[in-house]
């Protein structure tokens, strides 16, 4: 049994959500608002099941009003200079650093995740994604001018796209509202976001901090509401031009269908099913602690997590060995104490669907650790113990399918060519990592997994100079670094006829005589 962490800190600090959003969980044009849906959903604290805040969920109409602000918002946007908004972008980080503890407790309250990771992980990374993206503003660059034709000089502007439509998932609503806001804005767009509406709190924290810093009413708007109602309207609405989406394969999807209609620009970052390669001559002890971090990270729920763990025959007995002892170290607990090491998964309903997974597993696989809810202290909140199965065949559900949990799968292989097989035989293709002190294979391992990021020796780490994205059914485009930054603009192609006289010669060329 897991050693829980202590279930009673002192709760004094907790971010005080009623109060802050009284005003209601809307922001459109630089202020709070109700929304109109008529319906009302209430985000719980899902470490005791307790409500943090209840609010007015947006309808088509609060849909159509942030659209609109964004709309009006945009000409003097995308006519302010690069320095402009770089200077705009500085001061917004300037404001998320001051208001850093506000962040952490907000992200651990309506996620559930240890205040100790949203301290030095979610809320830094954020504020590094905004001082990135204010540098980066300064650096939009077409491409020089040259006489690629005759007489005629040629250029290419890049210019922003109009108003963008994002939504964000549950799982890291502020990196994840950050990385959809950041480039879309330091282009020159401006953007409507739908966070999930079990953790809108960050993100709405995050628009105020925009206000705050001097970003203009309308740059960023906020709608917290159901994907099926306000996501679908957004994503449908004829005046979004670009649409970015983070979720699942399943309803990004439904999102490209509706996208297409309209023949918008598409950005999705969807499921992960990530491999951890470990061949016969890995550190072994690094490769275990790679694993329990890896696997558990965020409590399993990331799209980028280690699921399935592919170890060379010689290191795979003692590599499960190891890998279950260290997972029953980690302390569940509070996600407010400092000794939780991991806190309860988003929902009891999503505790129930990643218990379902493991339980069928039971037919076909063993359960080497884990595989239930804690009972005791921690039995209110949405907790799942850290999960190790082996005995499952590749083709099995648990191997194919992203569960989303605190569940690491754990399958042997022979020769390399086998290992780097299995790592590639699911649908998707996120990240993966590869574990070898051996050059030459680690780099074969990262020539061929499919994957938009292969780790060699570590398993989670990103930066914001670097690109993260998909292949195959995990989505297209880009999150952070330049590469991102690219997607929100357009290419224009400018050519100036350089005689200064009506070319009549080409014209006839085309037309003849008239």
């Amino acid at each position: 049994m897991q050693n829980p962490g202590s279930t009673t800190p002192d709760r004094v600090g907790r971010f005080p959500a009623q109060a802050r959003f009284a005003d209601g969980a809307q922001y459109i044009a630089g202020r709070l608002r109700k929304g109109t849906s008529g319906r009302t959903h209430a985000v719980t604290d899902p470490a005791t099941g307790e409500e943090v805040l209840s609010y007015e969920l947006a309808g088509p109409d609060d849909v159509d009003a942030a659209v609109a602000a964004a709309r009006a918002a945009f000409p003097a946007w995308a006519g302010a200079t690069p320095g402009e908004r770089s200077e705009a972008l500085h001061r917004f980080a300037a404001v998320l650093a001051d208001r850093a503890e506000d962040f952490a407790r907000a992200e651990s309250l309506q996620c559930g995740k240890p205040l100790k990771l949203t301290r030095e992980f979610d809320v830094p990374g954020t504020i590094d994604n905004t001082a990135f993206f204010a540098g980066a503003a300064r650096h939009l660059q077409g491409q020089s001018a040259g006489e690629y034709s005759g007489d005629h000089t040629s250029y290419v502007r890049r210019e922003p796209l109009g108003v963008v439509g994002s939504i964000a998932p549950w799982n890291y609503p502020l990196q994840m509202a950050a990385w959809k806001i950041l480039p879309a804005i330091a282009a020159g767009n401006t953007i409507v976001l739908k966070p999930a509406e079990l953790t809108p709190l960050t993100s709405l924290l995050l628009a105020q901090a925009a206000t705050e810093a001097g970003i203009p009413d309308g740059v960023i708007n906020i709608v917290t509401g159901t994907g099926r109602e306000a996501g679908e309207h957004l994503v449908g609405h004829p005046d979004i031009v670009m649409t970015s989406f983070t979720g699942s394969t399943a309803v990004g999807r439904r999102v490209a269908e509706i996208a297409t209609a309209t023949v918008k620009r598409l950005h999705l970052e969807l499921g992960g099913k990530a491999p951890f390669v470990v061949f016969d001559d890995a550190d072994l002890d690094a490769a275990v602690q790679g694993a329990v971090a890896g696997s558990l990270i965020n409590t399993g729920q990331d799209c980028t997590a280690a699921t399935r763990a592919y170890v060379q025959r010689p290191l795979y007995e003692a590599f499960v060995e190891r890998t279950a002892a260290l997972m029953e170290t980690v302390r569940l607990g509070d996600p407010f104490a400092p000794g939780t090491d991991l806190g309860p998964l988003i929902s009891h309903v999503h505790r129930d669907r990643v218990a379902a997974f493991v339980d069928r597993a039971r037919a076909y696989a063993r359960v080497v650790t884990g595989g239930e809810a804690p009972q005791g202290d921690l039995e209110n909140g949405a907790y799942y113990l850290p999960t190790l199965v082996t005995g499952a065949a590749q083709d099995s559900e648990i191997v194919q399918s992203e569960i989303f949990g605190p569940v690491l799968v754990v399958l042997p292989f022979d020769s390399d060519d086998e290992g780097i097989a299995l790592a590639n035989d699911t649908p998707y293709g996120l990240a993966a990592s590869a574990w070898s002190r051996d050059v030459y294979r680690a780099n074969r391992a990262t020539r061929e997994i499919k994957a938009g990021c292969v780790w060699v020796n570590d398993h989670i780490p990103i930066i914001s100079e670097m690109p993260h994205g998909g292949y195959k059914a995990s989505g297209f485009g880009k999150d952070m670094s330049a590469y991102s930054f690219e997607e929100y603009t357009q290419i224009k192609h400018v050519m100036f006829d350089n005689t200064a006289v009506v070319r009549k010669e080409w014209h006839r060329t085309v037309f003849g005589d008239r």
